[in-house]
Order: structure tokens, then sequence, then C-alpha cells
């Protein structure tokens, strides 16, 4: 049997055709970057926990009413998505500080925000995927103004479903990273995945700011235990939403 050449492949994900042209295959890696993938290493398990994950979370923004690619998961490591056009953005939501927020603002780390905040990224690795202001992201032509609601709107919609998910299963959703596409009908709709290496969420049991650390933060900061901790998010989140099996 042979392999299908595959179309795109991307840090943490390799995309395959399937028979359908409006369909393709999405295998998850094991594969661990970080900084603009100046760090590179390997998550043994990842590409399984993450691909269920984000099966089980798409599925759940699927019955909240959110568009997604997501189709079917056919393999622990792999699964069917609707193909579509995806915009050259990164929309990242925040309900706590951290990260790149602290760095640029000085805001200490686990600062609540009063409101979640809502920041648009170039996905442009040559220039280390830049925080865009509104006009220069018009200006670029990288999304319509009607497009930029669409995303601030279904963006905070989202971060409203997960967080309330999340707490349910004991995990702090502190913020995370979203990537949309445009569909065969025009559709602006969720893509990509989500998971512990696009959120960062915080054990609701731990106290010390590193135990407490379930993403990929441990493999960013050499916490250790990376494995441990995906797939502690893994069960809860399964606990909450019993999957279907694979094809």
């Amino acid at each position: 049997m042979s392999v299908p050449e595959k179309l795109y492949e991307g840090k943490a994900k390799i995309l395959y055709p399937t028979d359908d042209p409006e369909i393709l295959l999405a295998y998850y890696k094991d594969d661990a970057t970080a900084f603009n993938a100046q760090k590179r290493g390997t998550i043994v398990g990842k590409g399984q926990v993450n691909c269920t994950l984000s099966a089980a979370l798409f599925k759940h923004l699927e019955a909240a009413g959110i568009p997604t690619h997501f189709v079917e998961q056919t393999a622990g490591d792999r699964m069917k998505v609707r193909r579509v056009r995806i915009l050259p953005l990164e929309v990242v939501v925040r309900n706590i500080a951290a990260g790149s927020l602290c760095k640029q603002t000085g805001l200490a780390v686990g600062t609540v925000l009063k409101h979640p905040l809502v920041e648009f990224f170039y996905k442009k690795d040559e220039l280390g995927d830049p925080l865009l202001t509104r006009d220069r992201l018009l200006l670029l032509e990288l999304a319509t103004a009607e497009q930029l609601q669409q995303l601030q709107t279904m963006a905070l919609r989202i971060d409203e479903i997960l967080k309330d998910f999340f707490h349910q299963c004991g995990i702090t959703l502190v913020d995370f990273k979203l990537e949309f596409g445009i569909d065969g009908s025009d559709r602006l709709i969720l893509a990509d995945e989500i998971s512990p290496d696009t959120c960062r969420l915080w054990d609701d049991s731990q106290s010390d700011p590193e135990a407490r650390v379930m993403d990929k933060d441990r493999f960013r900061q050499d916490l250790g235990n990376v494995e441990g901790a995906y797939q502690k998010v893994l069960e809860r989140v399964l606990a909450q939403t019993p999957p279907s099996a694979p094809h």
C-alpha cells in the first residue's frame, strides 16, 4: 500500500490528501519546538495525546455552535479535516498574564486580566511571528475588517466555552492560540488544533508555580515530566467527554 505524498508539513503536523479533494488527513507528530523552532525535541506520545484532545475539544465546540474543520479521528494520531485556506494569523486569547505578555508589559505572571485580551500575530517565521495592530493587519491585507470582527467574536466565544469546560476538569485556561481558515463555502471556521501545545493550562490542585504547569511550558522551561503533564490533561478531558472510538 503506497503512502500518499504529503501536501504540507509543519512543526507539529503533516497533511495528506484523501480520496475526497475537500477532506485532508492530519497526522500529529511527536516533534516539539519552542522559541520559533530554536529549541527542538521530542515529546513521546504527544501526537496521540494532542490528536485525541483536539478531537474531543473540537466536538465539544461544534456542539456549542462553533464551526471547525474537524471531521473524524481515524487513529490515535490521525484525524480527517476539511480542506481550508488558513489565514496567516495566530489569534491569541489571554485570561491570565503569562509568557510574552509579561515580558512586553511588565505584568506579573499570574495577574488575572479584568477582561480577556485578544491579540493577533502574523504567522511569519522569518519575522518572528510579530504582534500586529489592527491597522497593520489591514494594511497587509491578512484579513478583511469583517473577518477581523468575526475572529474577535469567535475567539471570545471559544474562550467562554473552553474556560468553563477546563474548569470542570480542574484546570485553569491561562491563554491559548487559535488558527482559522476559510472553507469552500467562504465560511470562517476554526482549524489547526487545541492542545497543551497551543494552550497554557494550570492544574488547580497544585499551588507551586512549576508543579501546576500542564502544557508546553514544561518543555520550554525544562521543567521535566512533559509527557506526564500532557497525559494528565488528556485523562481529565476524556473524563468529561468520553470519546467515540477512532475508525
